[in-house]
């Protein structure tokens, strides 16, 4: 499964002083995340990506945190194509927050510093597109932006850590893995991931359940089991591609 800052080469606080006269060009692709199989998913987006790929979770402990699975092989993402055009219908924040994240200072998760991958291809100092600061070294509109959907993202982001916490203390998870056949044979298996089982959710008690279910965790379990059943569509992905690639 692939790391959060995976896509981010050189993340940077933004300041008036160091970034003064930098812009971002229009984003016209994603070919930047083309390379991962899996990306971070908040809470609050489980109904929107429950009906186009699964929902696993990924990491152990205090780090666990739910992906949305894109591809069925390291590297492989079958929701990018060719041209970089994210082809299904729903975009995780993950990635609309791009080239933009937040930093927790070490020992205090509440303070947190906006930052910006300058490593990335559109970040650039030759005037294209939005301007984080104006000729007064004033924040834009552009940068303003970003920073409250950053922030908005943060929020939810600890939503979701409260979700992954409750399933460890509950014990609800279990090791996974997917086996498929491909049409020409080819065996594919997949692992490093945790999903909830059921069976665990069944024996809970009134209790535990009535609070999962007040809290909407129990919406969560129940969207992150349902789109299980979307390794079909992973399995449908790859083998468009792979005849694609075959007829090319």
């Amino acid at each position: 499964m692939t790391r959060q800052m995976l896509i981010y080469e050189n993340a940077e606080v933004i300041t008036r002083e160091a970034h003064g006269d930098l812009c971002v060009a229009p984003v016209t692709g994603l070919g930047f995340a083309a390379g991962l199989n899996s990306l971070p998913l908040l809470a609050a987006e489980f109904e929107q990506i429950a009906a186009q790929c699964p929902i696993v979770f990924a990491g152990e402990g205090e780090a666990m945190t739910p992906v949305a699975l894109l591809g069925l092989a390291e590297g492989q993402n079958l929701f990018i194509d060719a041209n970089g055009k994210w082809t299904a219908r729903y975009l995780p924040a993950f990635l609309r927050r791009y080239p933009f994240i937040f930093t927790e200072t070490p020992g205090d998760e509440d303070r947190l510093t906006l930052c910006i991958d300058t490593g990335f291809e559109a970040v650039n100092r030759e005037g294209r597109g939005e301007r984080l600061f104006d000729s007064d070294r004033n924040r834009t509109q552009y940068l303003e932006n970003a920073l409250n959907f950053t922030s908005e993202y943060q929020t939810a982001f600890r939503a979701t850590r409260m979700l992954t916490a409750r399933l460890r203390e509950l014990d609800l998870m279990e090791p996974a893995s997917i086996n498929a056949t491909l049409p020409d044979g080819q065996k594919l298996v997949l692992g490093g991931f945790q999903r909830v089982q059921p069976d665990r959710v069944h024996a809970l008690n009134d209790a535990e359940i009535l609070a999962l279910y007040r809290s909407r965790m129990l919406d969560m379990i129940h969207l992150h089991l349902a789109s299980l059943g979307q390794m079909q569509t992973l399995l449908d992905r790859l083998n468009l591609r792979m005849a694609a690639a075959k007829a090319a």
